[in-house]
């Protein structure tokens, strides 16, 4: 099955435009009459299964975008790719550094470092283990190619979802490069540069860079400051050495930076707790679309990428050894209100840290006989530090005196409970926490293909993981009423001091016992339990610890079996069932609690009446302990697909239908003042992805793509908003479409091109989440029977003339009809009834000037 010049220019000479599974980055189809030299400058040759293969061949559901594509698209990072690719969908929240990739409905990951995406993304080969190791702008790209569903077996780490590997340009030996700067609304200036060419006969170099700034397209009305910019730039140098033909050796290093003020977070519905903003000489805006925000501070957001890698590529015969070392940091600081209005109640500071060091060695065989194989091992080793906290503002305290009826309420409370006045919600910390998890992974990973006939290719891979994290997580709390246990602390006065601790309350006879519980979780008996709804920070069990190792240890064989045949030069199809693994995810956050069982927490969280377990036989009860997870167990994907793509003269059409169940889905949702995760039982989607490039004629390209997904939870008992077993996940559009026409026009023999481009992309109205768990309640027992919606309709447009000397002028909008939609909702923080959520980008429209050398 040797990938000769012979195979490739039979399929070229078949007259097949060469079928994209992504549309826009699709090379363009030829008239069969155009010499051969023309065909194979169009033909697209992508690395999706480690090997260099025609993307027809290929029979993997990928999708390509060139670099080419990018340019006319204006598509600037991985945000604005999601409008050339329908099956995968990009999305940015809280943060400049929190972004969700998902693919076929499946992704996490956004928020919490503890947690690896189940979208693996790799860069030149080198995986980026947090989505804000991945946000550079694209600069210098040669293609990116989206492989849909599982690819545990040729990437060694976290592909239970799909892959998002995006290819730089190498160093050339002739001198070139180009310069390019675009100016736009919201006063956007974008500047990028390359240049690349020799240092002697076997050592070539380039250089890129980019800097790309732009205003805020919101505003916080009260601080009169932009939110929502852009302020990043980026720099890569690289060598390609070539001591001899079959010896390549690439060393890449970058830096990026990022410092932003992020994100616009709008008002949905503003609930009963939105008079006490106002008491307090808050505000907020309900209009959701008006783009203007009430906050406290201007966040801040602050992200320092850099790393390096080196690849070696040997050719010894038919095999091909390539090693690819790479070490990289991150830095990820933030500091932004958290309750998301004008009132001071509180902010939340985070500083990341993460460390991480890959190692990837793989040998390939490229022989004339109807057997080849691949085979290769992973390293991965990382660190990850964090320490955070909130803190309390001036307005909290009265804040929170409005929602509980009495602007004396906690004055009152700590006299009776004997502490300083004006203690409570005082201005200052309220937590602190340093977190810290150590993940040490390896695994071996290959294929083999047999092609018995010309044509039929059987292929096994495998690929066994193992994973190894250790964790460590500490917090303080320091206000003083989340440190009381309102049951207990009613037990202790009830008894007159006599009952102090567990040990008394449980050496009293049970009927005693029942009594003072009776009485103390009563609302009519005992006043305190309405304090209950403001203990938002209670203690924290720190671990390790006696009961809680602080670690996990998972390994999983995944494997994968396909058939594929090409019936004639124009058409391949195929068949695959495949299996996927991500290993445990960590919840590296204050929301962490012990599993239920190594705790059972008392009625009202008392720890006095709370049931015999590891940890009060331990000792390590804290008050108002609860419970919850530390960690999330794996993900195990599985995918049967069928597949076929072909082409004719003027028409290529890709088909793929799919499968896809992933059990042990990690979800990681908001519950109104903290997050949960926990493992879905499982989680499948069927469908199919449909891809048609149309060439009708010279210069005129067509390409359509849909993909239609049909999800649904098939067993997920324990969600924030209870059993949504048999529900269809929120989020996932039913239909994704993505559509664009290009025309080239070429001004006789002068070289002189004017390129018109225009594409549209539809994401179907879907329900965006499954209800919120303050504002909406349990599925079963509906408080609010409001659901929001979202739909997309995104059309954007690019016209450039390209001269012979180099020159490009253009124009460009996104979003250009101006559509408007939610990307997301949450309850509001700390603000029962209250629904918050992030608005989509406005259009955005400039102009470029480009010149290539």
């Amino acid at each position: 099955m040797k990938f000769t010049e012979t195979r490739l220019k039979s399929i070229l000479l078949s007259g097949a435009a060469i079928g994209t599974l992504a549309m826009p980055g699709a090379a363009l189809a030829q008239d069969a009459a155009q010499d051969e030299e023309n065909f194979e400058s169009n033909v697209i040759i992508v690395t999706a299964s480690k090997r260099e293969q025609t993307l027809q061949e290929v029979p993997i559901s990928v999708s390509v975008t060139t670099g080419e594509t990018l340019e006319n698209a204006q598509i600037r990072d991985v945000l604005d790719l999601q409008t050339v690719t329908p099956s995968l969908r990009v999305s940015q929240l809280q943060s400049a550094s929190a972004t969700t990739f998902i693919i076929r409905g499946f992704g996490n990951g956004d928020n919490n470092f503890g947690i690896e995406p189940s979208v693996g993304v790799f860069i030149d080969g080198v995986f980026r283990s947090r989505s804000a190791a991945a946000l550079s702008d694209l600069n210098m790209v040669q293609r990116i190619e989206v492989l849909n569903g599982p690819q545990s077996t040729l990437f060694g780490k976290n592909a239970s979802a799909g892959v998002i590997s995006v290819i730089t340009k190498e160093p050339q030996y002739e001198f070139g490069g180009q310069v390019e700067a675009s100016y736009g609304n919201f006063n956007a200036l974008i500047l990028k540069g390359e240049i690349t060419g020799p240092i002697s006969e076997n050592i070539a170099f380039s250089v890129d860079g980019s800097y790309n700034r732009r205003d805020g397209y919101a505003n916080i009305v009260n601080l009169n400051q932009d939110v929502s910019d852009r302020d990043r730039w980026t720099a890569r140098a690289q060598l390609l050495i070539e001591p001899s033909a079959d010896f390549k050796i690439r060393a890449i290093v970058d830096y990026g930076k990022i410092d932003e003020v992020c994100c616009l977070v709008s008002t949905l519905v503003a609930g009963p707790t939105a008079p006490a903003v106002f008491a307090v000489g808050g505000a907020l805006d309900t209009n959701f679309f008006s783009y203007n925000t009430f906050l406290s501070q201007v966040p801040r957001n602050e992200v320092k990428n850099y790393g390096g890698s080196i690849q070696a590529d040997w050719n010894i015969g038919a095999l091909t050894v390539t090693s690819i070392t790479a070490y990289r940091e991150l830095k990820n600081f933030l500091d932004q209100d958290v309750d998301f209005t004008s009132a001071d109640v509180v902010t939340e500071t985070r500083d990341q840290d993460v460390e991480t060091f890959t190692q990837e060695l793989r040998i390939s065989s490229d022989f004339d006989g109807p057997l080849n194989f691949l085979l290769g091992g992973y390293f991965f080793d990382e660190s990850i530090t964090q320490d955070s906290r909130l803190t309390t503002g001036a307005d909290t305290r009265a804040f929170f005196s409005l929602l509980a009826g009495n602007p004396m309420v906690f004055n009152g409370v700590e006299a009776g409970l004997g502490l300083p006045q004006n203690s409570i919600f005082r201005p200052g910390p309220l937590t602190a926490e340093q977190f810290a998890m150590d993940n040490r992974s390896w695994s071996v990973f290959g294929t083999v293909d047999f092609e018995p006939v010309d044509g039929l290719v059987f292929t096994a891979g495998f690929n066994y993981t193992d994973d190894k994290k250790d964790f460590a997580l500490a917090q303080q709390s320091f206000d003083p009423l989340a440190n009381i246990n309102l049951v207990d602390a009613f037990i202790v006065q009830a008894t007159g001091g006599g009952v102090r601790n567990r040990a008394a309350f449980q050496a009293l006879p049970a009927a005693n016992q029942q009594a003072l519980l009776a009485a103390a979780t009563n609302p009519a008996v005992n006043p305190l339990l309405g304090l209950s709804a403001f203990q938002f920070q209670p203690p924290f069990l720190n671990l390790p610890n006696a009961v809680e190792p602080g670690r996990t240890r998972d390994d999983k064989l995944t494997y994968l079996l396909r058939a594929s045949y090409a019936v004639s030069d124009r058409v391949n199809v195929y068949a695959s069932y495949s299996t996927g693994f991500k290993a445990s995810s960590i919840n590296l956050s204050r929301d962490s609690r012990p599993a239920f069982g190594d705790f059972i927490p008392g009625p009202g969280r008392s720890t006095f009446a709370a049931p015999n377990s590891p940890i009060i036989g331990a000792g390590l009860a804290v008050p108002n302990l609860g419970t919850g997870s530390r960690f999330a167990g794996p993900e195990e994907a599985e995918v049967y697909e069928l597949g076929m793509k072909a082409s004719w003269p003027g028409l290529s059409v890709n088909l793929a239908l799919f499968d896809q169940t992933i059990q042990g889905f990690q979800s990681f949702l908001f519950t109104g003042t903290g997050f949960q995760l926990n493992n879905a039982g499982e989680q499948s989607v069927k469908g199919f992805e449909l891809d048609t490039t149309i060439t009708p004629t010279r210069g005129l390209v067509f390409t359509f793509a849909a993909t239609y997904l049909d999800a649904n939870f098939d067993s997920f008992t324990e969600s924030p908003v209870g059993n949504l077993t048999g529900f269809r996940p929120g989020g996932i559009p039913e239909w994704s479409l993505a559509t664009s026409a290009t025309y080239t026009h070429e001004f006789g023999s002068s070289g002189n091109k004017l390129l018109t481009r225009i594409d549209y992309s539809h994401e179907s109205n879907v329900a965006i989440n499954n209800g919120l768990p303050t504002f909406n309640g349990p599925v079963n027992a509906r408080r609010d029977l409001r659901i929001f919606q979202r739909e997309v309709n995104l059309v954007n447009a690019s016209m450039i003339l390209q001269l012979d000397n180099g020159l490009e002028v253009g124009v460009w909008a996104r979003n250009l009809l101006d559509d408007q939609y939610i990307i997301t909702v949450f309850d509001g923080v700390a603000q029962a009834g209250t629904v918050s959520g992030y608005p989509n980008q406005p259009r955005t429209y400039g102009g470029i000037v480009r010149f290539k050398f």
